[in-house]
């Protein structure tokens, strides 16, 4: 079983947002009585949750269901394309932010693990990514390194 605080130090941003869910669902579930988790909130208090991440309830339910899974997919999609992920956290939250909430709704997350796989994520990823625009606009501010 993976040790917790490696975890954490892995992937601080997803830990810090994952636990905010699931400390407003804990904190609904105890209110209400409910054991059931996200689903069984009424609208308001998952539009509440939704608005306190600073998510839609629709992107907060995606979430909620999916899980962190995905973010280790654009970890290795941002090394793969020369992207420096703290140094983007830092620069601009809302677009790590932006980047993971398509990242975690992304239907081609099997051919996504398959072309980082490979090694060809960088050269395809325009043909799945659904982030690819935004990663497209951060090259123009910080452009990738040419191999030689």
């Amino acid at each position: 079983m993976p040790d917790r605080d490696s975890h954490q130090a892995e992937f601080p941003v997803v830990d810090i947002i994952v636990k905010s869910i699931a400390d407003w669902v804990n904190k609904f579930r105890d209110a209400t009585g409910n054991a059931g988790g996200l689903a069984n909130c009424d609208s308001e208090e998952v539009m509440a949750i939704a608005s306190d991440l600073g998510l839609s309830p629709y992107d907060l339910k995606s979430l909620a269901q999916k899980g962190p899974e995905s973010i280790p997919l654009l970890r290795k999609m941002l090394v793969a394309l020369n992207i420096d992920e703290a140094a983007l956290i830092e620069k601009d939250p809302l677009v790590m932010r932006d980047l993971q909430r398509l990242c975690t709704q992304c239907s081609d997350q099997k051919r996504c693990r398959h072309e980082l796989e490979a090694g060809t994520a960088a050269a395809h990823f325009h043909d799945f990514c659904p982030n690819a625009f935004t990663l497209d606009a951060l090259f123009e501010h910080h452009p990738r390194p040419t191999a030689n």
